[in-house]
Order: C-alpha cells, then sequence, then structure tokens
C-alpha cells in the first residue's frame, strides 16, 4: 500500500500536512503529535521582520467554527532561522514554509533570505493586504497575483505553492494566473471574510470587526474550488477547509486535491492529523486502494 505522493518534484510519505497559521512550527504539538508521521509541517506565517499582529479580542467561536484576525503576528525571518528550522529537522518530515508581506520587496526579502534555508517548499501567502494597492489582499486580482508569483518565482530556490483566497468571484482565474506566474503548485482555500456580533454587549466578538471564517463549516465551499482549480491548471493542488476526519480528506483527494492540510481541527483536537493518516490508511484497505494517486481527481464524472 503506497501513501506517498510527489508534489513539485518533492516526495511525501503521506499526503496530510498543517495547515499554517493552526500549528505554530510543531513545537507546541509535539508532545501530541509524532512529527515525524505527518506528510509534512506548514509553518505559521513569516515575515522579513516581526508583526505584532492585530489587536486583541482576535479569535471568536461560531457555529462549525471559528473567526479569527490575529493579522499573521510572528517573530520574523531571523528568529525562524535560529529557531524554527533547526527544531523541524529533527524529524522525519517534510517542511514548508509559510511567507507573508505587505509589499512584494517584503515577500521578496523573505525569500531571499530562505534560499539557503534546508527547507523543502515555500507557500506564499497571498491573503496579506498590499498597502500599495489600498489593502486589497494580492490573491484577490489575478494580474496582481501574477505579477507577485512571477517576481517570487525569479528570487526562489525552492518550489513555491500559492495559496489562494476564496475571497473572490472566481477562483479558476485566479488559479489559472498562480500558474500562468510559473507556481509549482497552488494551496486552496485561506479562510472566508466573516463577521460576528456580541449581542450583549451590542459589540463586535473581534477588535477586527472582521476575521477569517475556517473549520467544518467552510468545507463544502473549499472542496468545490479545489475541484474547480484542479481542473482548470496542471499543477498540483494542495485542498484545505474545514478537513476534521479522513474521510473529509479523502474528499478532497477525490475532488483533485495531491495533499490535504488539516487547520482549525488542530485546536479542537491535535491528534487530528495522525488520525487522518490512519484513517485514509483504513479507508485504503478497506476498499482495497493500492496506491493513494488512485483517489487523487477520482470522482466519477
Amino acid at each position: 500500500m503506497n501513501t506517498k505522493v510527489t508534489i513539485a518534484g518533492v516526495e511525501f510519505q503521506n499526503p496530510v500536512m498543517t495547515a499554517s497559521g493552526t500549528f505554530g512550527s510543531g513545537m507546541e504539538y509535539s508532545d501530541f503529535v509524532d512529527l515525524g508521521r505527518l506528510g509534512a509541517v506548514v509553518t505559521k506565517a513569516v515575515a522579513n521582520i516581526p508583526w505584532e499582529g492585530n489587536p486583541t479580542p482576535r479569535v471568536a467561536e461560531t457555529y462549525g467554527g471559528m473567526l479569527n484576525a490575529i493579522g499573521l503576528q510572528n517573530p520574523g525571518i531571523d528568529v525562524f532561522l535560529e529557531r524554527d528550522i533547526p527544531f523541524l529537522k529533527q524529524y522525519q518530515t517534510k517542511i514548508i514554509v509559510n511567507v507573508c508581506g505587505r509589499t512584494v520587496e517584503d515577500y521578496l526579502e523573505t525569500v531571499e533570505r530562505l534560499r539557503d534555508a534546508d527547507v523543502d517548499m515555500l507557500e506564499i501567502n497571498v491573503s496579506c493586504p498590499n498597502v500599495k494597492e489600498g489593502a486589497i489582499a494580492f490573491g484577490q486580482k489575478a494580474e496582481s497575483l501574477y505579477g507577485i508569483t512571477s517576481q517570487i518565482k525569479g528570487r526562489a530556490k525552492q518550489p513555491v505553492i500559492m495559496k489562494l483566497s476564496p475571497n473572490v468571484t472566481d477562483i479558476t482565474e485566479m488559479a489559472k494566473a498562480a500558474e500562468a506566474g510559473g507556481a509549482d503548485g497552488i494551496s486552496l482555500i485561506n479562510t472566508i471574510t466573516g463577521m460576528k456580533i456580541d449581542i450583549h454587549r451590542r459589540a463586535f466578538a473581534l477588535a477586527n470587526k472582521t476575521g477569517g471564517l475556517s473549520g467544518p463549516a467552510i468545507k463544502p465551499v473549499a472542496v468545490r474550488m479545489v475541484y474547480q482549480a484542479s481542473r482548470a491548471v496542471k499543477i498540483p493542488v494542495i485542498g484545505m477547509g474545514g478537513i476534521r476526519t479522513a474521510e473529509d480528506a479523502i474528499e478532497f483527494l477525490l475532488a483533485g486535491a495531491s495533499a490535504v492540510a488539516v487547520g482549525a481541527m488542530n485546536f479542537a483536537n491535535p491528534y487530528t492529523t495522525v488520525e487522518v493518516i490512519e484513517g485514509i490508511e483504513d479507508y485504503m484497505r478497506t476498499y482495497k486502494v493500492e496506491d493513494i494517486r488512485e483517489l487523487i481527481g477520482g470522482v466519477k464524472e
């Protein structure tokens, strides 16, 4: 039984990884999860300089999920290179570094700092507000996405995965823009913009007013977008959004994802990633699937 998948020339022992921002760099979870069992650890976003993030409160629970407006708080690339990568190199798992920035120059500086780092891939978070475009996210305009993708590809040493926002009119247009810009793959979906109001205080639950909705509530939207994007481009797709069980993960694989990432459920159940891996293996045994690649894009049309 083969659970290995290959994305942009990188071989993963299984298709299950963590979603950026929900697992740190694995330090907080290493007492609960054998990181060496995971296909990859996708790190929390890292920028060229430390980011403080948004004011509190910045997390709120919702039906079937959660809202967050953390604001990509991170200690910056210097701390990341010194602390996080050496920690992750202790484990037999692939390392994918999520990169954020407020300008194209911010992204490029971080990507260049990572050129000589011993990591396997870069995932570029294009849901960051582009300060030169009136705070419109890089991933909300096809031309902006194409531009930043092509510039990052010109500087990056590792394969580049562009993480797409669902807050767009046509996800296939964005997928094609990333592919045209030279992306080695795409990952989706990032969070859906939402809001919660505390009726007792008559105030917003988040200081930022709006936040990103994640968790099981968004899974049907994510599966649909992964299906559409995987058929619009030839590059690999990493699917995420509301994965709670192996059954959820298998849905994404059948829809066309070559790998999947577990996000919000890491907060509710730290063991989710390994449970999903074991559940996929059980499914393969039950249905006599010899190679996991048989499942990828295998939904009956």
